[in-house]
C-alpha cells in the first residue's frame, strides 16, 4: 500500500524545471488578454443586459453580483493589468490569483446566457494552479515537485476537456454508440461547413467512420497523461491535427485547449534558442543602421 502511495503522489508531482512554468505561464497570461477581447469578448455587452442573466450552477451557489457595467469594465482592466504583470513573472501569487479570480468570473458572466464553452476548462485550472509555483525563471532548471504538480494539473484538466466531451455525447444520446451512427457531422457541415468540407457529403460513410473515431479517441485520451517520447508526440498530432481540421472546416477552434497541451512538453528549451536568436538580430541591426 505504501508503495502504491508513493508511485500516486510520484506520479502527481513528477519533478519539472521551474522554467517550464516561467514560459508556460508567459504564453497562457498573454493568451489571455487574446481570449478576453476575441474569444470570449461579449461579456462587457452583456453588463448591460442584467435581465437576461441565469447564472450557471457555480453562479448561483456562489454570492456573485449580477452583471453590471462597471462590474465588466472593472474585471476587464483588473484582467489586463494582472495578466500583463503576471506573464513578467512579478508578484506571480498575487497577480496570478487575482486574475485566476475575475477570470472565473468572466467566464461565468460570459457564459450564463445560454452558451457554455467547454473548451476554457484547461486554461481556467491552469490560471489557478500556476501561482502555486511562486517565482520561476526563464533560466531556472531546478526540479521542482511543486512545478510537475502544476503542470500535471493542466494536463489532466486538458484531457478531461475531452472525456468530458464523450460522456456529455454519451449522456445526450443515451448511448455512445447512438452519437457515432447519427448524422452528427452532416448537420455541422450544412449548417456551418466551409468550401473545404462541403465535398464530403456527397461520401457520408466518411463522416460515420469520423464520428467513430473521434469518439474512441476521446474516451482513450486519458492514456496520454502516460505516455512519454514519440508515443506522446503522435497523440499530441492526432488531437491538434482534429483541432486544426475542425477550424478548416466548420470555423470552430478550441485554442484555449490547444496552448494548454504545451504543458505536455519541455518548452523550456526555448529559451535558449530564442537568446541566442536575440543577440544575432542585435548585430544585424547594428550592421544595418552602420551601412
Amino acid at each position: 500500500m505504501d508503495r502504491a502511495v508513493r508511485r500516486i503522489v510520484g506520479w502527481w508531482t513528477t519533478p519539472v524545471p521551474l522554467a517550464r512554468v516561467a514560459v508556460l505561464r508567459t504564453v497562457l497570461y498573454l493568451f489571455l488578454l487574446y481570449d478576453i477581447f476575441f474569444l470570449v469578448n461579449d461579456v462587457v455587452p452583456h453588463g448591460y443586459a442584467p435581465e437576461l442573466y441565469r447564472p450557471l450552477f457555480i453562479g448561483r451557489i456562489l454570492p456573485l453580483p449580477t452583471p453590471s457595467p462597471a462590474l465588466v469594465q472593472t474585471l476587464q482592466v483588473v484582467i489586463v493589468v494582472g495578466a500583463l504583470v503576471a506573464a513578467t513573472g512579478r508578484l506571480p501569487r498575487l497577480a496570478g490569483w487575482t486574475v485566476a479570480v475575475c477570470y472565473l468570473e468572466w467566464l461565468i458572466v460570459g457564459m450564463s446566457f445560454g452558451k457554455v464553452d467547454h473548451d476554457h476548462l484547461a486554461l481556467l485550472v491552469a490560471l489557478w494552479v500556476l501561482p502555486t509555483v511562486g517565482r520561476a525563471r526563464f533560466d531556472d532548471r531546478t526540479p521542482s515537485e511543486g512545478a510537475g504538480w502544476a503542470m500535471r494539473c493542466i494536463q489532466i484538466a486538458t484531457i478531461a476537456t475531452y472525456v468530458g466531451s464523450a460522456f456529455a455525447k454519451w449522456a445526450r444520446n443515451g448511448a455512445p454508440f447512438a452519437w457515432a451512427n447519427g448524422a452528427v457531422f452532416v448537420w455541422a457541415i450544412i449548417r456551418r461547413g466551409t468550401d473545404f468540407i462541403d465535398w464530403i457529403l456527397d461520401y457520408p460513410w466518411m463522416l460515420r467512420i469520423a464520428q467513430w473515431g473521434l469518439l474512441i479517441g476521446e474516451f482513450l485520451s486519458p492514456i496520454v497523461l502516460f505516455l512519454r517520447g514519440k508515443a506522446l508526440v503522435l497523440a499530441a498530432v492526432f488531437f491538434l491535427s482534429f483541432h486544426l481540421f475542425t477550424y478548416l472546416s466548420l470555423g470552430i477552434h478550441f485554442l484555449p485547449t490547444v496552448v494548454c497541451w504545451l504543458s505536455f512538453f519541455p518548452v523550456e528549451r526555448v529559451v535558449p534558442y530564442i537568446r541566442h536568436l536575440a543577440p544575432s538580430r542585435h548585430k544585424d541591426a547594428e550592421l544595418s543602421a552602420a551601412s
